[in-house]
């Protein structure tokens, strides 16, 4: 009985690190999405054109990805809106957490932009300097 049941377990561990394996070089095929030091790798070592041009295209998916949950939190905010209950209502209301995820997403779409222009421009500034 403790047989079966150890290798019952040996074959289940053994299978998770197989599906996991596969999920992590599906994650590495696209590469669109990227790890916080991949992306200091890239920001630091990017001179050429194409390398700009990924960065603006990283920063405007992402600043369309915020700006698509600010819409679906915006909802929210309208919805428990409805629902105040004045003065005495505890904080945060639901109204308020769902106004600061809000801004807090604004907010990171801005900065996606403002990044996404950066970069945009660097790589045209670039494109010029080499067509020269």
């Amino acid at each position: 009985m403790i047989r079966n049941l150890f290798t019952a377990t040996i074959l289940s561990l053994a299978l998770a690190g197989v599906v996991n394996a596969q999920g992590a070089a599906s994650s590495t095929e696209t590469v669109d999405h990227y790890t916080q030091a991949q992306l200091k790798v890239l920001v630091r070592d990017a001179h050429a054109p194409e390398q700009y041009n990924t960065l603006a295209g990283y920063y405007s998916k992402q600043q369309k990805s915020y700006l698509q949950q600010a819409t679906e939190v915006k909802k929210e905010w309208e919805r428990t809106g409805l629902n105040v209950s004045g003065a005495f209502g505890k904080y945060p209301r639901p109204v308020d957490s769902a106004r600061n995820l809000y801004e807090y997403y604004m907010a990171k779409a801005s900065k996606a932009a403002t990044l996404e222009a950066k970069y945009s421009n660097m790589a045209a500034t670039n494109t010029f300097v080499a067509a020269k």
